[in-house]
């Protein structure tokens, strides 16, 4: 049987196709900078231009479903979507032109997502950290070899940080600053829990961190029999390389993709933020997210 799953994001929409009686080997996979959050998610709408957009690609995800010709089909929605004053409107739109169903996740059920398909990648024994930073929103689930620990999802993610401080390029020290002092003080709960549970280091999901680390392997040709990661005093070489550039000269950062480089600078101000104020001395990668948690794991009971 063949599966698809579409992770409809506050910044990049997901397609993954995967062939399930052949070991879950990967037939497709795809994403897309659709931006639905951009110029309505801190005003709580979907624009109709996003929402043209989304159309738009979620009509070419559904032309490769039936190219490969796949029989179920899981499409989940997040921040920019569960948020938004117009989002039944939004979901009726993409039934009625694609025949896709959505299922809105609320932040813990996409924090209990991110944490499936995390395991999936990285043995975690010790107790750590994951964080995604989404577009809309960032989760944090602090986890052991057993279970989940403590879950958060706040609505901070990249597409609002960029609307609330990130209106210079570069940014400015100020900018810089006075989103660095939001964080802290926004994620004082991360910080205590993650004292709490005496967690030992971050794990990075997917999308930033994945440029995070495509960055360094570009300078460095690390050996790719490990799993990615990186130092803290690697990660600071990249976060001071990032704030101080603007946007042409970022796509220019060999490993950086046109998908991440606005939103990288408020993601990497977070992570510095992070590693800071949990005491982190290194952040591990997983290229899993919530895809592959409804992949491997399928949705949580209550939405189904």
């Amino acid at each position: 049987m063949r599966e698809g799953v579409i992770d409809i994001g506050t910044n990049t929409f997901h397609l993954l196709i995967v062939d399930r009686s052949n070991n879950n080997q990967i037939l497709h996979k795809e994403k897309v900078a659709v931006r639905i959050g951009k110029n309505g998610i801190s005003k709580g709408f979907i624009s109709d231009d996003a929402m043209e957009r989304a159309i738009e690609t979620l009509s070419r995800f559904r032309t490769k479903l039936k190219e490969y010709e796949v029989s179920e089909t899981t499409a989940t929605a997040t921040s920019a979507v569960r948020n938004a004053e117009n989002k039944q409107e939004f979901i009726d739109a993409i039934r009625e032109t694609t025949g896709i169903e959505i299922q809105v996740l609320s932040g813990d059920e996409e924090a209990f997502l991110i944490y499936q398909g995390v395991k999936e990648f990285i043995d975690i024994q010790e107790p750590a950290l994951i964080m995604d930073i989404g577009g809309g929103s960032i989760e944090f689930i602090l986890a052991d070899a057993h279970d989940i620990l403590w879950l958060r999802s706040y609505e901070i993610g990249g597409q609002r940080l960029i609307d609330q401080f990130h209106k210079s390029d570069p940014i400015t020290t100020q900018e810089a600053d006075d989103l660095d002092a939001f964080i802290t003080e926004t994620l004082q709960e991360v910080f205590s829990m993650s004292e709490k549970f005496n967690a030992q280091y971050l794990i990075g999901s997917s999308g930033s961190f994945d440029t995070f680390w495509d960055i360094q392997s570009k300078k460095t040709q690390p050996n790719l029999t490990k799993k990615p990661t990186l130092s803290k005093e690697l990660f600071e070489s990249i976060h001071q390389e990032l704030i101080a550039k603007n946007k042409q000269e970022r796509l220019a950062i060999p490993g950086m993709i046109e998908l991440r480089v606005d939103m990288i600078v408020g993601a990497s101000i977070v992570t510095h933020n992070v590693l800071d104020n949990c005491g982190f001395d290194q952040i591990k990668i997983s290229p899993f997210a919530l895809k592959e948690g409804v992949l491997y794991h399928g949705l949580p009971t209550k939405i189904k």
